[in-house]
Order: C-alpha cells, then structure tokens, then sequence
C-alpha cells in the first residue's frame, strides 16, 4: 500500500489491528442499538428519539474535553487505554444494568446509559479515529488506509451479529467484551515514535491553552464548518439512528428483517473497506471542500428516495450507500482540518467542531425526529431530511473555505512555460 515502508509495517498492523476490533466490537452491540431499544425494552419511536437525545447530550460534552486532552497529551495513548477499558465493561453493563433501568426505572437508565456510552462509543470512536488520524500522518500514512480495517471489522460482525441477537443479545455484548480485552493487548504493544521526519508537520511543540480554543470559537472557517455539518451530517446521522426499525418494515417477519440488515451491513462495510483505498486518492484529487459537498449530494437524494421507495429490493440497494457517505465525510473531514485549522488544535477541532456539533443536532433533532416518525410516518420524514441535506449543500459551497487538491497543481504545472535549453 501506498506509504507503508517495510520499516512501519509493523506499526501499521497494530495500529489497522486496534481499529479493526474497535468497530468489530461497536457492530456486534451498539450497531443494533436502536432494535435492541425497540424489541427488548419496549420503548416507543419518540422514547428511543429521547434515549439518542440524551446520548446526545453527554457526547457534546464529553468530546471536546477528549479532543483537548488529546492536543494535550500528544501521543501518549493513556486516553485509549480508559475508552478501551470501558468497552470491555459492555457485557456486564448491558446485561445487568442498563435494561433493567431502562424498564423499571427509564429516566434513570437512559441517563446512566448516555454516560457509559459517551465515555466508551460515542466519545471515544472521535478520540480513536483522531488519534489515528495524527498517527497516520505522523508516519507518513493515509488515514484511509487504516480506518478502512475498522469497516472490515463492522463488516465482519455485521455478517453474524443479527443472527446472534436473534438467539439472545446478551451473546453480542459478552462477544464485544471480549474482543475489547484482545484489543487491550494490541494497544500496549503500539509504539509511537515521535522523531519521525513527519513529526514537524504533526506535532506542535507548544502544547494547547484554552486561549487556543477561545480563539477557535472566534473563527469564521470554524462556524461555516459547524454550518455544513449542522445541515448534511445531522441529517445524515439522524436518519441512520432508526433506520433499521423503517426497514424490517418491508418484510413481513421481523426476524428477517433484522437478519437481512444485518447482511446489508456487512455490504455496507465490504463498501467502505473499498472506498478508503481510493476516497483518500479521490479526496486529494479535487479537495477536501468538493468532497464535503459530493457528500451532501450524496446523502440527500439517497434520503429522499428511501422515503420515496416501496420496494424491499430498493431499500436494500440504497442502505448501502450509508458507507459511501460516510468514508468520503471522515476522510474529507480530516483533510479540510489539517488544511485550515492549526495542529496545535487539530484533536479538538475534530471533536469539537465536528464530533461533538454532530451529536448537538442528536439533542436538537433526535426528538423532533422521533416525532415525526410516528406522526407522519418514516417515508414523509426521511424526503424532508433529504431536502434539508440538499439545501446547506447548496449554502455550503459560498461559505466553506476554498481547498487545495492535485487536479488544479496538475493544471498549473502544465501552464508554465517549458524551458529554453541553450
């Protein structure tokens, strides 16, 4: 692969290894959230809005005090070693815990279970994936190029993960326990160095102050970027939360359904495995801003007819899609971040600016969503999410800042005068 000398191999192997079991662990459990809400709780459409709300709530909070640590602490990998530690607790959580408040006591269980999950998915995955991205860039990698082991790793729990919760859920949680204790193991034994001749351009030598942060929340390149992420990623995200409870609607036995989304997951990921070899290449070839826009694109015509559709065949093309979106969001994301924003700030401005603005449309949105689901039904709310997603793609291209990309240094090069040899 491109980038990978036979001197950092290693390193690529564990570092792709860690992420790999991180999403393996997130599919087999937390991927079926919102079913596992629905038909083994027992909570309404607009009470699982309500869970995905205050989920929300504790992500916004939690991801930037993660991004900061982590500007803080370089690449010192203390913060993985408690996200991983939480996720080992998942089996005992789930099982002992969190479904009984959730059906004696459901204030309080959802209140328990948006800490838990803030502190081991919903926060973490943003310090895992930033780290990863510092950690690609530090020796000399592309970011793509080991993220994508982490959608092999959703694929492959996605193949079975329907199939086991239909024998019992408990059989995920204790699967994504376990996989987090081996996952433990591959941390301790990364090596991070940090005297690569990349290390200049990754690490700055004055560590973060909240002056820096201050001074973050006063740039304009950072609200036109929480702008775009309000209007295409909320509805992006939104949409996907209940997704799975619209499509087993297609079929006439639940069990199917979720049998068969847990399929299209794993063609999902299968998907996204592909396309982080070639988005990171794609994304350096027109810039990072036309691919924010591609996205938004994307994403709202793909709403629109999902609401639009009858069809079990249809629906079951278009869920796919997700992880187009998706790999070209992340890797477009973090190419736009690097351009414009300073490294010193690089792990909170992606937790902040991207991670946690994504989970503040989870406590402004998620409701209302939850909402309309039942009022209007799924298919009237997905082409308004849609129109939405199309509309500040359209505001977005005035107001994201202008990228680099290798199309426009081609042309340049090529317009300069060739020269005269005497």
């Amino acid at each position: 692969m491109k980038n990978i000398t036979a001197a950092n191999r290693p390193e690529y192997i564990k570092i792709s290894t860690f992420i790999f079991l991180y999403f393996f662990t997130w599919s087999a459990s937390i991927g079926l959230l919102a079913i596992w809400l629905g038909q083994k709780t027992h909570l309404s459409g607009s009470v699982i809005g309500t869970v995905f709300a205050v989920n929300g709530i504790f992500s916004v909070i939690l991801k930037p005090v993660y991004g900061y640590i982590l500007d803080k602490i370089g690449m010192s990998k203390y913060l993985l070693y408690f996200v991983v530690a939480m996720s080992a607790l998942m089996a005992p959580f789930f099982i002992y815990v969190y479904q009984p408040l959730l059906i004696s006591h459901t204030l309080a269980g959802i209140i328990v279970g948006a800490i838990y999950l803030s502190f081991a998915w919903y926060a973490g995955v943003a310090a895992c994936e930033s780290y990863t991205d510092r950690y690609s860039r530090l020796n000399g990698m592309e970011f793509g190029q080991i993220r994508m082991w982490g959608s092999l790793g959703w694929a492959v729990a996605s193949s079975f993960s329907g199939l086991l919760f239909n024998l019992s859920p408990a059989y995920n949680f204790i699967l994504g326990s376990v996989a987090s204790l081996v996952m433990l193991g591959v941390l301790l034994s990364l090596k991070v160095n940090v005297t690569t001749t990349h290390a200049g351009d990754v690490l700055s030598r004055e560590k973060i102050e909240m002056r820096d942060v201050y001074a973050l929340l006063r740039s304009r390149k950072f609200w036109a970027f929480c702008l775009y992420v309000a209007g295409v990623a909320w509805m992006m995200f939104i949409a996907e939360q209940q997704f799975s409870r619209y499509f087993v609607t297609f079929f006439d036995d639940v069990k199917q359904g979720n049998a068969v989304f847990g399929y299209l997951g794993t063609v999902q990921s299968g998907m996204e495995f592909v396309m982080y070899m070639v988005i990171p290449v794609f994304v350096n070839f027109v810039g990072a801003k036309k691919g924010l826009l591609i996205v938004g694109l994307v994403v709202g015509s793909r709403l629109i007819i999902s609401g639009l559709c009858d069809s079990h065949l249809l629906i079951s093309v278009l869920k796919p899609l997700y992880g187009l979106e998706i790999c070209l969001l992340l890797v477009s994301v973090f190419k736009y971040i690097a351009e414009h924003f300073d490294k010193r700030v690089n792990a909170t401005m992606y937790l902040l600016g991207y991670q946690a603005m994504l989970y503040v449309g989870n406590v402004v949105v998620s409701s209302p969503a939850g909402y309309l689901y039942d009022r209007i039904g799924f298919e009237q709310t997905y082409i308004l999410m849609g129109a939405i997603a199309l509309t500040f793609t359209l505001v977005s291209a005035f107001t994201l800042s202008p990228c680099q990309n290798k199309r426009d240094a081609s042309r340049s090069a090529e317009s300069q005068p060739t020269p005269v040899k005497n």
